[in-house]
């Protein structure tokens, strides 16, 4: 495959990611802090914002972890543990800037910023570049698009969720159950994109 072939094929598969293979609401990893997080629009832009980075970057690092350290080692049944691993490690670095740079933003993501390590979605994407056999710039366009699916759909729920302060909802439907419903909407919504591109 050429370069230019490559290049056209990861903007398809960031465009597939974001939209259509959204993995937050076709294959719903992630619902545990897009859930409990997208309450406001400003911490859901945070850690919106720090799930695209974490997500591009431990993508492409487990890509070559992968690739160059696994497979010509024969050790592929090791990829979870790795993965994993470099999930954490990074994790704990953007914590860290997150800390230095905005202390406010810090407090307000409170436990969770550090579960992103555990966000399913995180691995989930990491999996899927195995699976589905990706090369590195294919790669980079899927870690980037699956991270910026993510963003959209939590700050998509935290715009809706705000608005819906004001709306008078039946009592067995606040909380999760409408937070449910509206991902339900919101995925329907997401595959409505599906043949744009092919």
């Amino acid at each position: 495959m050429s370069l230019n072939q490559e290049m056209w094929a990861a903007l398809v598969v960031c465009f597939s990611a974001v939209f259509t293979q959204n993995i937050l609401l076709t294959t719903f990893l992630g619902m545990c802090p897009f859930t409990s997080v997208s309450r406001e629009v400003k911490t859901s832009m945070g850690l919106g914002a720090a799930v695209v980075f974490v997500m591009t970057c431990t993508t492409i690092l487990n890509w070559m972890a992968y690739h160059w350290i696994l497979v010509p080692l024969g050790l592929e049944f090791y990829r979870f543990i790795l993965f994993i691993i470099i999930i954490a490690a990074f994790v704990q670095f953007v914590e860290m800037l997150i800390d230095r740079y905005s202390p406010k933003l810090y407090q307000n993501l409170g436990i969770f910023l550090p579960l992103i390590t555990v966000n399913c979605a995180i691995l989930g994407a990491s999996l899927f570049m195995v699976i589905r056999d990706y090369t590195l710039i294919v790669t980079v366009g899927w870690g980037f698009g699956a991270g910026l699916g993510w963003f959209l759909a939590i700050l998509a729920m935290a715009g809706i969720r705000q608005k819906l302060n004001a709306a008078r909802i039946p009592a067995g439907l606040q909380g999760p159950g409408i937070t449910l419903i509206i991902a339900g909407l919101m995925a329907l919504a997401f595959i409505g994109f599906t043949g744009v591109l092919g």
